[in-house]
């Protein structure tokens, strides 16, 4: 019987990775009782067994393999959830690192709030804190996904009860967004979640130069998660204030990194054009009116998506000014009477920022 409270899962394919740093941060920084699943991917595990230092013969240390050959952290993550036998789950990753005590700060939120997941606080190193999720300001529990705007949260970082997310999992032979569906789906399950407000924080490290997925992809590529978000029964099923919140996030975040990505590479196409402008399709079907909430020059910018042939130095400028966040016209949506909507571009930047300037840095 595994006496863990909680399994830490972290997936690995280099031998070049600090993982001794995160399994220190782990280990050394906890007092409940915990276990780590390093799953080795693609990749001898005795390279891997050489990383961990004193940890190499630690019983609270399982390595696994995984031989699949797809440079996907899906496959490893899932293989790592699959062994999990404690209570509850982490998945991080291999170059970051956990300030201490963290754990033990999500583990206690869970058992007070009775969440089915615990959600930190992200501190992106030489960066500074994540400003997604924007929860509103104060909110530490009971998080409501559209109130809480938790869509901006991409990956599951944090505590996850097995009980009732366990069965999530991350969507395989993807080459992009495989988090996406895991994640929608918890934040949407109807499950109370929190927020660790006031606890140490998950650190990002920008350490890794051979991430396993990169750039060059397609759009079809690029937006191929979306057949396991939009084009499911679960989605159609949901409430359009919920499929608005889903939709307003993918176009202010995936759409608008799919264009900005491009443009400097003029990597664009008439097929890749083309492609695009069906996601667009797609995402005003699955929620009718949400590109009512994004601000103006975000709607002029998907306005001249309609172009027969779009202009790549007017595209270049709309995306610089989209990213001047003081701005009227990047702060406001074109019908005015929305200017304060949860949704809207000016509360949700706010919210962001206070996130990011709450607290000292670690």
């Amino acid at each position: 019987m595994n006496p863990a409270s909680v399994d830490i899962v972290i997936p690995i394919h280099s031998g070049t990775r600090p993982l001794h740093r995160a399994v220190s941060s782990i280990l050394d920084r906890t007092t409940a009782p915990v276990s780590v699943i390093v799953v080795v991917h693609n990749i001898d595990a005795e390279v891997i067994r050489g990383l961990l230092g004193e940890f190499r013969d630690d019983e609270r240390v399982r390595l696994i393999e995984l031989h699949d050959g797809i440079p996907s952290p899906a496959g490893p993550l899932n293989a790592g959830l699959d062994a999990a036998t404690a209570p509850y789950v982490c998945v991080m990753g291999s170059d970051d690192e956990l300030e201490a005590g963290a754990i033990d700060s999500w583990l206690a939120l869970a058992r007070a709030t009775g969440a089915a997941m615990a959600i930190p606080h992200v501190y992106r190193v030489g960066r500074g804190y994540d400003a997604f999720p924007p929860i509103r300001v104060g909110r530490t529990r009971d998080l409501d996904p559209v109130k809480d705007r938790l869509s901006y949260r991409s990956a599951p970082l944090g505590l996850i009860e097995r009980a009732r997310l366990g069965d999530l999992r991350f969507t395989e032979h993807l080459k992009s967004g495989e988090d996406l569906p895991f994640t929608v789906r918890a934040w949407f399950s109807g499950h109370p979640l929190a927020f660790d407000r006031h606890g140490p924080a998950y650190l990002e490290h920008p350490d890794a130069t051979d991430r396993v997925t990169s750039g060059g992809r397609t759009v079809d590529e690029d937006f191929a998660f979306l057949a396991h978000i939009i084009d499911t029964p679960w989605f159609a099923a949901l409430p359009l204030r919920e499929r608005k919140a889903i939709v307003i996030k993918i176009i202010r975040t995936q759409i608008f990194d799919a264009i900005g990505n491009r443009l400097p590479d003029d990597r664009w196409t008439a097929e890749e054009w083309d492609a695009l402008k069906v996601v667009l399709r797609r995402l005003s079907v699955a929620a009718p009116g949400a590109e009512k909430n994004l601000s103006r020059v975000d709607r002029d910018i998907l306005d001249r998506l309609t172009d027969e042939e779009p202009d790549r130095e007017e595209f270049l400028r709309l995306i610089g000014e989209r990213w001047h966040y003081r701005s009227f016209r990047a702060l406001t949506p074109r019908n005015l009477l929305r200017a304060l909507d949860r949704q809207g571009p000016f509360r949700t930047l706010y919210a962001g920022l206070r996130l990011m300037t709450s607290r000292p840095a670690p």
